[in-house]
């Protein structure tokens, strides 16, 4: 959900510039987050606070490549969150504002995405992908700029195109 659906990015980066003054370069972002900046490691303790993951904004196209990946295929929206005890209520209050059409019965509030078995997993972070039995398809974010070995994915439009070859490709083994 956080960097794949929700721009967790986002809020952080008006974070830094609310407290330093000033916009974050990509450059000096590739690789890492922005807690991971030279005087901003307190700013990962804003996911403690109430609210934090309730008011992120979507990550463009998401809403629209969801609903059309929903409609067609067994979706399950899983996201990490025993880390932060506010995040279960807020990011299930945010699932159901935004996406509305995805049932409860088919969303996943965890501390380890490795309870994860499937066909294919969209995620922002090497870490959950490394362990998943299915293909990672690995979303493009800030800080896995380096990161290698895994299908990678710049966009949701690129995400719906990946999956529209793959149900292609299974209908020929059908017909």
């Amino acid at each position: 959900m956080d960097g794949v659906m929700a721009d967790t990015y986002w809020k952080f980066a008006r974070a830094y510039e609310g407290e330093f003054g000033r916009k974050l370069a990509k450059a000096e972002l590739l690789g890492k987050k922005v807690y991971e900046l030279e005087g901003a490691a307190h700013l990962r303790d804003l996911m403690h606070e109430p609210g934090f993951f309730r008011d992120v904004p979507l990550v463009e196209g998401a809403v629209e490549a969801v609903r059309e990946l929903y409609d067609k295929h067994e979706v399950y929206i899983v996201t990490s969150c025993t880390e932060f005890p506010t995040a279960l209520r807020d990011k299930w209050e945010w699932l159901h504002e935004h996406f509305p059409f995805i049932e409860t019965a088919r969303m996943v509030f965890c501390g380890s995405k490795a309870i994860v078995y499937g066909d294919y997993m969209i995620d922002d972070k090497e870490v959950n992908l490394a362990g998943f039995n299915g293909e990672g398809l690995l979303f493009t974010a800030m800080d896995n700029h380096y990161v290698e070995g895994y299908r990678r994915v710049d966009t949701w439009a690129e995400v719906t195109e990946y999956f529209r070859g793959v149900r292609a490709s299974e209908m020929a083994k059908i017909g």
